[in-house]
């Protein structure tokens, strides 16, 4: 059986809102939107460097959203958080 790049593809949550759609992942300062609700912050240890990842909820999609801020690393930024 072959895969399709449906079957590859990761997994979000369907379908995204067209405000979460926007958000710039993987980008650190990217805004997100103004649905989105904050909810617990962890501080985590990247190598010599502790960051701060929060959680968000979308209001209207229900995508959870991870916001971490790692002021070493411009990649931080934006995922949705895992399932």
């Amino acid at each position: 059986m072959n895969a399709t790049p449906e079957s590859t593809a990761p997994t979000e949550p369907s379908p995204l809102c067209e405000p979460c759609q926007g958000i710039q992942r993987n980008w650190r300062g990217a805004p997100g939107h103004p649905e989105l609700q904050q909810g617990k912050h962890r501080k985590e240890l990247r190598g010599e460097v502790q960051v701060t990842i929060t959680g968000y909820f979308c209001d209207r999609c229900g995508a959870h959203w991870h916001y971490t801020n790692d002021k070493t690393n411009q990649r931080a930024g934006w995922s949705l958080a895992p399932k």
